[in-house]
């Protein structure tokens, strides 16, 4: 992206019209792919092998599912089924390109999300738990603390 996309974030900054923070919202959006595409353009640099693994017609899709609608019930058939392969060719090929199988990197995803809504708002722990896929306050309690070490209501506490 050759758009010289800063001095659009400066003009705006400084706007105060209707329809300011969307524009803003999405012309950082736009900044932060950009610099992401030129980071990972480099020779040295290494991109994550999710953000490799977006370019494989079969597991750039499901990555797009998981990340699109993170609450939504999946399970390896129903991704499988949705790029048109086999659970056994889906969960090989995704592990191979990602590094790990799509259910683990589903709960990474979204217990990465709680955290984020932890620490930007105001729900309550059942809100964020609902939004990111879990069923019940206690089962993402239960998930974040296995991953994170701490419960939920701890790390809010530490990030606020």
């Amino acid at each position: 992206m050759g758009l010289p996309l800063t001095p659009y974030v400066a003009e705006e900054i400084v706007r105060d019209e209707p329809g300011q923070e969307v524009v803003l919202d999405r012309l950082l959006d736009l900044l932060v792919i950009a610099a992401l595409r030129a980071w990972f353009a480099r020779p040295e640099a290494e991109a994550p092998a999710w953000y490799r693994a977006l370019a494989d017609p079969v597991v750039g899709g499901v990555l797009r599912l998981l990340q699109d609608d993170p609450a939504h019930p999946w399970t390896v058939a129903t991704l499988a089924a949705k790029a048109g392969v086999s659970r056994a060719a889906l969960a090989r090929r995704f592990t191979a390109l990602v590094g790990e199988p799509p259910m683990t990197y589903l709960t990474g995803w979204r217990l990465a999300l709680a955290a984020d809504r932890l620490r930007d708002s105001d729900d309550t722990l059942d809100a964020v738990a609902r939004r990111v896929g879990y069923g019940s306050a206690f089962a993402l309690s239960t998930a974040f603390k296995r991953v994170y070490g701490v419960s939920p209501v701890e790390y809010r506490g530490r990030v606020a």
